[in-house]
């Protein structure tokens, strides 16, 4: 995938990542809750990959795992 954003991907993988974990989720059980495959979510939440995700998905995402799509985007300071 060819962006101008790769870190901001890479940290969104991350955040995925950790909510789903916090949830206590694996990412197989996230992977079917939002109709992806398993692969798919690997390659979201690995920090070596760019990979993007819809907004559709990503509002899947935050509601399984508990928190805001705002927060799954927010910048660390």
């Amino acid at each position: 995938m060819k962006t101008e954003f790769p870190d901001r991907y890479r940290r969104l993988g991350i955040k995925i990542a950790y909510y789903r974990k916090l949830a206590g989720l694996t990412q197989a059980e996230l992977a079917e809750r939002i109709d992806k495959s398993t692969a798919f979510l690997e390659q979201v939440e690995a920090p070596g990959i760019v990979c993007g995700v819809s907004l559709e998905t990503l509002f899947k995402i935050a509601r399984e795992v508990g928190v805001s799509p705002a927060k799954l985007l927010e910048e660390d300071e």
